[in-house]
């Protein structure tokens, strides 16, 4: 049995592909970006998750823990990660539904059947099914069977993925995928292992390998994608670094280069799971910034360049 384990799905988005979209969020990711959204998606397995919303202070889940992993303070419910076995007998136990489990094994068929409730709106606003993540290629068995079982079922496909596997499964998915969503943090190696944790070499490796695919057989679409993170990647050098390769290597086999501007939506995940995050006092970055950032693009890859997300207000 192929079961792939899923976080999240979204359904009606407009970011995640050509059209109206529902996405798919697989679990596990080798990177650890310093500026994360989806900080619940790196841990390849089943964890927990705690929201004080829904909390109702009965206790229920620290009773229900075999190994006593679980303690209360003026904060909350704290785990002790080391302790906790994940049997989620404290989840089980919640009446409130405040002690969450991160992550649900699916099967390809049962994911495909729930995907394709939206097969309406798909055919109505040029949508489709995108599988992103984590990072999905982690999931190399999973991936492939799903992609193409989606594509029998006649579902436009897109992978929104940071490159970063192995280069025999993006070639086994190859077929099944109409539209690649591909991640170009940083040109600078340094630069981004400081940020991501790794290097960037293989990501940039399969870059090139999908782009000489699309030029000889022209059946797939290439999005670039690059999040503007203030005082990381939201640099004009880091811009004018990935513009000059998106032109050299690139611009006969992009549509479009996104450029994805900082949000904080995410905080609130960060104290669910307990986690401090670096950008937690963050604002947007203004309306200036990526108006000039959005112009250097332009420079290499004029006509393709798309800003996405919110900004502040010029003052």
């Amino acid at each position: 049995m192929n079961e792939g384990l899923v976080f999240d799905i979204h359904r009606g988005t407009t970011h995640d592909g050509p059209g109206m979209r529902t996405t798919v969020f697989l679990k596990g990711c080798p990177l650890h970006c310093t500026w994360c959204q989806n900080p619940e998606s790196i841990y390849p397995g089943r964890e927990l998750m705690w929201d004080a919303k829904k909390c109702i202070g009965c206790m229920e889940c620290i009773k229900a823990c075999p190994v006593k992993a679980l303690t209360a303070n003026d904060s909350g419910i704290k785990t002790d990660k080391s302790a906790c076995r994940k049997c989620f007998a404290c989840a089980a136990g919640c009446p409130s539904k405040a002690m969450q489990i991160v992550g649900n094994p699916w099967e390809v068929s049962t994911l495909v059947k729930e995907a394709c409730k939206d097969r309406m709106f798909f055919e109505d606003f040029s949508g489709g099914v995108t599988v992103s993540g984590g990072e999905p290629l982690l999931q190399s068995e999973f991936l492939p069977e799903f992609l193409r079982t989606l594509k029998k079922e006649g579902i436009n496909t897109a992978l929104d993925t940071s490159g970063f596997g192995r280069q025999e499964v993006l070639h086994e998915v190859y077929p099944f995928v109409d539209t690649f969503l591909y991640d170009i943090k940083f040109i600078n190696d340094g630069m981004h292992q400081a940020h991501t944790g790794v290097s960037n070499k293989i990501i940039l490796e399969n870059l090139k390998s999908i782009a000489d695919r699309i030029r000889r057989q022209k059946d797939s679409r290439l999005w670039i994608r690059t999040p503007l993170i203030p005082g990381a990647t939201a640099a004009e050098e880091n811009i004018e670094e990935i513009g000059q390769y998106i032109r050299k290597e690139l611009i006969d086999v992009i549509e479009r280069w996104e450029l994805c501007a900082f949000n904080y939506v995410c905080k609130d995940k960060y104290i669910k799971m307990g986690q401090y995050w670096k950008y937690a006092e963050c604002t947007l970055l203004d309306c200036s910034t990526v108006e000039d950032l959005a112009s250097i693009a332009e420079k290499y890859a004029e006509g393709l360049v798309v800003v996405s997300g919110l900004t502040a207000q010029k003052k």
